[in-house]
């Protein structure tokens, strides 16, 4: 019988339990001589890949000061209970997947128990927060890093325990159909110009920034377009049909069918996020769009330390796609973007710009690489 490891595994957040859930696969598929036993604060991916769920992660994803604010005894008691699981279970280590606010000081208990902590998907701190570097060089024993640029400026800040092993979505973002399939599949026509409109994956970012896009795609110069508004779950298909009047006819909604939908479009609307990288890796020409309450703004805006918000841009190092932050972010500026971006000159350009920023992410298997890599800390 193969060796055994006990693995505490911890996410908060949508696109934290599917990076989850491909590692916990990957560490299977590394060592499949090898019992494991997952636990922690586990998606529904993460339960479906056999994770214990001592916490269900799917109400933990929560945007806002004011929010957090009122959810903060629920914090609190899923903190007390995922640290007495730990005590009580002792793992071989605990990887703690982005959710920088909470994982960061689950981290400190952890380390005072004696756990090795592995911390998988870097806090953005070389846009925001520097100061948690203290927290990282003292309750981490091992920052894994999915962007090219990451464990250079970790190394520059004092922290030497870093590897790089690139971008999951590198190679695994990519459509199921083809851009005639999909519009077949939605009565739409493939010869005729096509936006897309991603407002974000919270129903906070949708209340604010979906009425945005739907006034600019209303302008003159879009009229002829087809829109595919391209939502998260059936749950926010549900809540836009009830909340939002949508005035054209020619707008479909779909959900779980993101990537197929940005394949298909000439053009898209994308909230700043996670969602960039994917836009950018299937090729799609975009507008970066944002925008939170004022008061968040307000507070978290002199904090902010980056020459570009979307993470696209980020990679590229340089402004690929226009950004429209907060007070930038209207009906009109947007539909000039989205009107500028479907000129062909300026479309082909942009394909051939995401596609070199692309490249940087790496060339698949990033799940894999941080399984090998959690398994040598595991033998030190």
């Amino acid at each position: 019988m193969g060796e055994s490891f006990k693995i505490m595994i911890v996410a908060g957040e949508d696109s934290g339990d599917g990076h989850a859930a491909k590692l916990v696969m990957a560490l299977r598929e590394v060592r499949p001589d090898a019992h494991f036993e997952f636990f922690g604060s586990a998606g529904p991916r993460m339960r479906d890949a056999g994770v214990e769920a001592t916490v269900e992660a799917d109400g933990l994803s929560i945007v806002g000061l004011a929010e957090i604010g009122r959810a903060l005894p629920m914090f609190l008691r899923v903190m007390k209970k995922l640290r007495a699981v730990a005590a009580d279970k002792k793992p071989d280590v605990a990887v703690l997947v982005d959710f920088p606010d909470f994982n960061l000081k689950l981290a400190k208990h952890l380390k005072r128990l004696g756990i090795k902590v592995v911390y998988y998907i870097s806090p953005q701190l070389w846009a925001w927060r520097k100061y948690r570097l203290s927290t990282i060089k003292k309750y981490v024993d091992l920052m894994i890093t999915v962007l090219p640029f990451e464990k250079d400026w970790y190394r520059e800040h004092g922290v030497e325990h870093v590897e790089y092993v690139g971008s999951p979505l590198a190679r695994e973002v990519h459509a199921d159909r083809s851009k005639e399939e999909f519009c077949r599949d939605h009565d739409l026509d493939p010869s005729r110009p096509t936006i897309a409109l991603l407002p974000g994956s919270r129903r906070k970012e949708i209340a604010r920034i979906l009425p945005i896009m739907l006034e600019a795609v209303r302008d003159k110069r879009l009229e002829d377009t087809q829109l595919v508004l391209a939502l998260a779950t059936e749950k926010h298909v549900a809540y836009v049909k009830e909340t939002f009047k949508i005035a054209r006819d020619n707008l479909h909604i779909v959900h779980n069918e993101t990537y197929d939908a940005l394949n298909a479009a000439d053009a898209t609307a994308v909230t700043s996020g996670t969602a960039t990288l994917e836009a950018g890796i299937i090729g799609t020409p975009m507008v970066v769009v944002y925008k939170t309450s004022a008061v968040n703004y307000k507070l978290l805006e002199p904090l902010i330390d980056v020459p570009h918000y979307g993470l696209i841009n980020l990679i590229a190092g340089k402004r690929l796609a226009k950004e429209l932050i907060q007070d930038d972010l209207s009906g009109q500026r947007l539909s000039d973007e989205l009107a500028h971006l479907l000129q062909k000159n300026v479309n082909a350009a942009m394909r051939k710009e995401l596609k070199i920023a692309a490249d940087k992410l790496g060339h698949g298997g990033a799940s894999k690489r941080a399984a090998e890599v959690i398994l040598r800390e595991l033998a030190k």
